[in-house]
């Protein structure tokens, strides 16, 4: 679960039984290293979203109509801004959300918005911009014909592929919003599987686009998995994290959407494709071993705080062997000086 505020340096745990040096269900790890601040999270069972002190105390408790769809952010005017889970019987993979809502310090729901049809459904993570608008990550279905003309292998795609994309919504009144800018992975894709097909070319001398084919099985439409986004005021860009391919991606927001569409303009000259990418070089064959490993939470440090302005993912270690669990931390920052390398021809 995302928490939204940084610097806590606290484990929580729901237990009957705490010893003498710990408060209401918390335990503090170097408690005179701790910052002072609050802790915001929604358990994953339940519909309410709380906000503790660092002693444990509650300070203030939302209640959704729905159970956590996997992020939660207090905004500066003290407004909850959330995720829900919306049921489906086509997006049913982890961290499927389908709602959003904003809900006043009085607990009252001011804002609902839906991605959850037959094609689109938002998932994971959101992310509140200053202008007021909110960037949500969504699924997008795309049938198994339209993966196979993209130069899928056909032996190797399901009914449906998952794409993901990227949408800012302006919202509007109480249940209301328009997409002012929208990004798509699907316009961004490269193979060497078909020549006869679309955006058939060299995977290594093209980075800046995700390769159809990478880990592609017959049996998982989700194919990338995004599970976080964040967003750079000074710069105007937007990092995700891709989970299933083990990388994070730097995309340029400062396009139109028709340029993010296409592979040029906006403030880097190259359209919606990636800016950076950094984690496993064997996704656009280069390299011979990955850095991330099922990662989550890729973020800019906050200017200010240590190691400010520079990215920190948590890297869950999914699958790494005994020989590169000691070769690399649960936990990295990672300068953004460090990704520019593997986009370098």
């Amino acid at each position: 679960m995302k928490n939204s505020l940084l610097n806590t340096c606290l484990t929580l745990f729901i237990a009957s039984t705490l010893n003498s040096q710990t408060t209401v269900g918390l335990i503090q790890h170097n408690p005179g290293t701790l910052d002072d601040g609050f802790v915001l999270f929604a358990p994953m069972g339940s519909k309410t979203t709380f906000l503790i002190d660092k002693c444990g105390n509650q300070v203030k408790s939302w209640t959704s109509t729905y159970n956590p769809g996997l992020s939660c952010y207090l905004l500066p005017d003290g407004t909850l801004l959330r995720t829900g889970v919306v049921q489906s019987q086509l997006f049913s993979a982890g961290g499927h959300g389908g709602v959003i809502e904003k809900i006043d310090w009085n607990d009252n729901v001011i804002w609902t918005y839906f991605i959850s049809d037959a094609t689109n459904w938002q998932h994971h993570d959101v992310k509140a911009l200053p202008n007021g608008n909110i960037l949500a990550i969504a699924w997008e279905s795309k049938t198994n014909t339209q993966a196979i003309a993209k130069g899928r292998d056909p032996l190797l795609t399901p009914t449906t592929i998952w794409s993901e994309q990227i949408l800012e919504i302006q919202p509007t009144g109480t249940t209301g919003g328009n997409v002012v800018w929208e990004w798509h992975l699907w316009d961004h894709l490269i193979q060497d599987f078909d020549n006869t097909k679309t955006d058939f070319g060299a995977v290594n001398t093209n980075p800046q686009l995700l390769n159809i084919n990478y880990k592609a099985t017959a049996d998982n439409s989700d194919m990338i998995h995004l599970n976080s986004i964040d967003y750079n005021v000074a710069l105007d860009q937007i990092l995700v994290s891709a989970h299933n391919i083990n990388e994070i991606w730097i995309i340029d927001h400062s396009t139109s959407s028709a340029e993010a569409a296409s592979h040029t303009g906006g403030n880097s000259g190259k359209g919606g494709d990636f800016l950076y990418r950094w984690g496993n070089p064997l996704a656009y064959n280069r390299g011979t071993s990955t850095q991330f490993f099922g990662q989550h939470n890729a973020q800019w440090i906050q200017t200010g705080l240590p190691y400010e302005n520079q990215i920190m993912v948590f890297n869950n270690g999914l699958l790494r062997t005994f020989l590169e669990a000691n070769n690399f931390q649960m936990a990295t920052c990672y300068s953004v000086m460090d990704l520019l390398a593997p986009l370098k021809k």
